[in-house]
């Protein structure tokens, strides 16, 4: 079990005038407007200090807190590696199964509330999926970090993965430009997979080693789109092997169940540069050399 957890929030124009358990209900739909009744009814909610009865017309600049009880959160990794620092960065080696940001469930088996243990002012200035293991870049201060931020939003960035993929390409390099954008998926509503009215995506291939049906490859993405990877790989003709969601042609199994952070695929981010920072994260043994079929 965690500690639990607090959201807080100023009240905006748009809550204004609401009373309260209609905002939260309106709000939050996450949770049914019955649920957020017992949330009051425990006193769970304060508005401005005191427990709230869910009757209050809110104002504007008010600060409401809900204090979300411990739960259980799903196993998950959790020992990162230090991989280098630097004035105002560090940069650790993110296990496969650790999500890196709170969310789904998670709070404290994530890769910020694990570094925070140390590094209480680090920030990740980007995020790997779930199952994604490698380097990931931290800032220790906010001038490093809006410096570097500067950088990746121009994509002034060298990333390298590396990946295990299906098939036998016919050539030993080759890009992937498909475009990446949202297509309806049951299990989510939409899903970010190969669309042509998509945004514009890059990625070069190169292919490390072959064996029957299945090569290593590393990639270099020049783009950061959302399982950019996993699309552009699957749209190629060569799925990620053991990728539960994208198939041949980068579109998602239109029967299947599957979400983003379900696993099976090995994916690592093994180089990233940036201005002055370079970090080498070694690679998992699974994708250092084919085993022999």
């Amino acid at each position: 079990m965690n500690a639990g957890f607090q959201y807080r929030e100023r009240i905006d124009r748009r809550g204004a005038g609401q009373r309260l358990l209609n905002y939260l209900a309106d709000r939050y739909p996450h949770s049914t407007r019955g649920r957020w009744v017992e949330h009051l009814d425990a006193g769970r909610v304060t508005l401005d200090g005191p427990t709230a009865r869910g009757d209050e017309l809110l104002s504007k600049g008010q600060r409401l807190i809900y204090s979300r009880e411990p739960w259980e959160e799903p196993e998950a990794p959790l020992k990162l590696g230090l991989l280098a620092t630097g004035p105002g960065w560090v940069a650790v080696n993110k296990p496969s199964g650790l999500p890196t940001l709170p969310g789904g469930g998670f709070l404290q088996h994530t890769l910020l509330h694990q570094l925070r243990l140390q590094h209480p002012t680090a920030a990740p200035l980007h995020r790997l999926g779930r199952f994604t293991s490698g380097v990931v870049l931290c800032a220790l201060d906010r001038g490093t970090a809006a410096r570097l931020t500067a950088l990746f939003v121009q994509r002034a960035v060298f990333k390298r993965y590396r990946t295990l993929a299906s098939g036998w390409p016919q050539l030993d390099r080759f890009d992937v430009d498909e475009p990446i954008g949202s297509v309806p998926y049951g299990p989510l509503g939409t899903l970010h997979a190969a669309s042509a009215a998509g945004r514009a995506a890059l990625s070069t291939v190169f292919v490390v080693e072959r064996a029957p049906n299945r090569f290593l490859a590393d990639v270099v993405i020049a783009t950061g789109r959302p399982h950019q990877i996993r699309i552009h790989l699957a749209a190629a003709g060569h799925p990620l092997v053991g990728d539960p969601i994208y198939r041949s042609g980068g579109l998602p199994d239109p029967d299947g169940r599957a979400v983003p952070g379900d696993g099976g695929y090995l994916l690592h981010a093994a180089e990233l540069r940036v201005a002055e920072i370079a970090v080498l994260a070694p690679l998992p043994p699974p994708l250092r050399k084919l085993a022999s079929p």
